[in-house]
C-alpha cells in the first residue's frame, strides 16, 4: 500500500547471479505478497533480457531496464523510470492505483549504490520510501562467491532481510557454515529460506558449533577482470542433442568463469527457458507459445573472459555449422 505520508513504497530485490530472484519474485507476486497496485521494474545487465518475459506473465505493470546495471551504467535510466512512476496521477489510493514498486536488480548490482541514487535524487527522496532490501543467497554457490567476490559480500551487508535459496540441496555442514558466515557479515538481517519461491523450513543445525567460512580480504575491484554479458544467437533447426552436449562441455570447462547462462530457445517441443548457474544446469521450463518473441533463440552468458564471438565460434565449430557471414 501507499505509505501513510503519501510516498510510494519500494522493495529492492537483490542477490548474486543465479540466486533465484525471478523465481522468488514470481511466486511472491502470484501469492499477493506485495498487495494490489504493484509495478515491477526489472533490471538486466544484458542487452537481451529474459526475466521480463517471465514476470510480465503475472499481469502487473512492468518496466524493463536492460543493457547495464542500475547501480552504475543504467543508474540514470532507473532514476528516470522511478520519477515517471512517482508522477503518475493514479496514486490516490483508489482501485487500480499505483501503491508499490518491486525493483528486481541485476545480479551484478550493488544495492547500496541504488539506495544512494534514490537518496541523492531531489525528487525521489521525497516521493519514495524504501520498505526493505531483500537479498537472496544461493546456498550452493555462495560459499565460493563469498571467498572470491567482493560484490557478493556487499550485497549481503546491505540486506534488511536475507533469504537462502537451494538450501534443500546443500549439505547440512556446509549450510551451517554458510549461515554462520551470513550472521557474521550481517548480524541484523533475519534469515529464512525458500525453495522455488515458496517458504522452506531451515533445519535447526547446531549453529553454535559451526565456524564461519574463512573470508580473505579482497580488493574493492576484482583483479580478474569485470563480469560482462555476452549474447549468442541460436540458429534455427540445429541438432538439440548436440547442442546440449556442447553447452554441458562448455560449462564443465568454463563454469567458474561463466557464472550465469539464461535464454529462451525454440525447440520442436516448444519454447524452453534454459538456465545455468556456473556448472549447474537447471531443468528447462516450458513457456507459453508467443510467436515472434524478440528474445527467443538467444542465450545470454554472463562471466569473465567469454566474448560473444568466441562463444558463437565454439558452438558452430562443435555443431559443424557454417560460420556466420561477416558484417557488411
Amino acid at each position: 500500500m501507499t505509505e501513510r505520508d503519501g510516498r510510494l513504497g519500494l522493495t529492492l530485490l537483490g542477490g548474486y547471479l543465479g540466486a533465484g530472484k525471478t523465481t522468488w519474485a514470481r511466486h511472491q507476486i502470484h501469492a499477493g505478497a506485495f498487495g494490489p497496485g504493484l509495478h515491477v521494474i526489472v533490471n538486466e545487465a544484458a542487452e537481451t533480457p529474459v526475466d521480463d518475459v517471465l514476470l510480465g506473465r503475472e499481469g502487473q505493470g512492468l518496466t524493463l531496464l536492460a543493457g547495464g546495471c542500475c547501480c552504475c551504467a543504467a543508474r540514470q535510466g532507473l532514476v528516470a523510470a522511478l520519477r515517471v512512476l512517482c508522477d503518475r496521477p493514479s496514486r490516490d489510493g483508489g482501485a487500480g492505483s499505483l501503491r508499490h514498486v518491486l525493483l528486481e536488480t541485476s545480479g551484478l548490482a550493488d544495492p547500496a549504490a541504488i539506495l544512494g541514487a534514490i537518496r541523492d535524487d531531489p525528487v525521489l527522496v521525497h516521493h519514495l520510501r524504501v520498505r526493505e532490501t531483500v537479498v537472496l543467497v544461493d546456498a550452493l554457490h555462495a560459499p565460493a562467491q563469498l571467498v572470491h567476490e567482493p560484490l557478493g559480500r556487499r550485497q549481503i551487508a546491505s540486506a534488511d532481510r536475507l533469504i537462502l535459496t537451494k538450501a534443500d540441496r546443500a549439505d547440512a555442514a556446509g549450510l551451517a557454515r554458510l549461515r554462520a558466515t551470513l550472521a557474521l557479515l550481517n548480524p541484523h538481517a533475519p534469515l529464512s529460506a525458500a525453495r522455488l519461491g515458496e517458504e522452506h523450513p531451515l533445519a535447526p543445525e547446531a549453529l553454535a558449533d559451526a565456524l564461519p567460512l574463512e573470508l580473505p580480504p579482497l580488493p574493492e575491484e576484482d583483479g580478474r577482470g569485470p563480469i560482462l554479458p555476452a549474447r549468442v544467437a541460436i540458429p534455427n533447426g540445429l541438432d538439440w542433442a548436440s547442442f546440449a552436449v556442447w553447452l554441458s562441455a562448455l560449462l564443465h570447462a568454463r563454469g567458474d568463469d561463466l557464472v550465469r547462462v539464461k535464454g529462451v530457445v525454440r525447440t520442436p517441443g516448444g519454447r524452453l527457458l534454459l538456465q545455468a548457474v556456473r556448472k549447474v544446469v537447471q531443468p528447462p521450463e516450458l513457456l507459453p507459445d508467443r510467436p515472434g518473441e524478440a528474445a527467443d533463440n538467444q542465450l545470454v552468458f554472463i562471466g569473465r573472459g567469454c566474448g560473444a564471438e568466441d562463444l558463437a565460434r565454439s558452438m558452430r565449430h562443435f555443431l559443424d555449422l557454417p560460420a556466420e557471414p561477416a558484417p557488411c
